[in-house]
């Protein structure tokens, strides 16, 4: 079932995520539900504020990549209760886009390595290392699950001259393509 996405604004895309048991009820069907979500949107990722739920789980899928980036054929994962332990490397600067944040696109610094403790869809406990452009897309759906959005990363001006739009967005004034829920501030 393809979920409405929650536009920039609304308070849940600021709350700190809780986590979850990983009996959480109805938890194999979401990570379903996001997958198709995420897909319909044409993302990489998406994080479960990103669809109302304060909760830790994200779900990624890079494969669509793969022709630029062979390493990423077949990298497709939920994260339950991921934690980021380590954050090092050099900084890289990326364009970045946000299904919460449609028609807005900004460079992004970003470490290019991680290291992530987290459980898999089969409940097993996880921690791995990420680089490169990997690493960049867990840590922007990561962010999701700590109330930070990757505009947050841009300098005091760039946020400024970006205001305008972001309230827009937040009203609902956006020519988004895929399903949104507006927020009710």
């Amino acid at each position: 079932m393809i979920l409405p996405i929650t536009l920039y604004g609304d308070p849940v895309l600021r709350k700190v995520a809780d986590d979850i048991d990983l009996n959480y009820t109805g938890l194999q069907e979401l990570i379903v539900n996001m997958f198709e979500t995420m897909y319909n949107a044409e993302g990489v990722g998406l994080a479960a504020p990103q669809v109302g739920l304060p909760i830790r789980l994200f779900v990624v899928d890079l494969t669509p990549l793969a022709k630029d980036e062979p390493s990423l054929q077949d990298f497709k994962r939920a994260f339950v209760n991921a934690k980021i332990l380590e954050r090092s490397g050099e900084e890289e600067l990326m364009e970045e886009g946000c299904l919460s944040i449609p028609g807005i696109h900004e460079e992004v610094f970003r470490k290019n390595y991680i290291r992530i403790q987290y459980f898999n869809v089969e409940g097993l406990s996880c921690d791995e290392i990420f680089t490169g452009y990997t690493a960049r897309v867990l840590q922007h759906e990561y962010d999701h699950l700590d109330g930070v959005m990757f505009t947050d990363h841009c300098s005091p001006l760039k946020r400024r001259l970006l205001k305008r739009r972001l309230t827009d967005i937040s009203k609902g004034i956006t020519s988004a393509t895929y399903r949104v829920k507006v927020p009710r501030i």
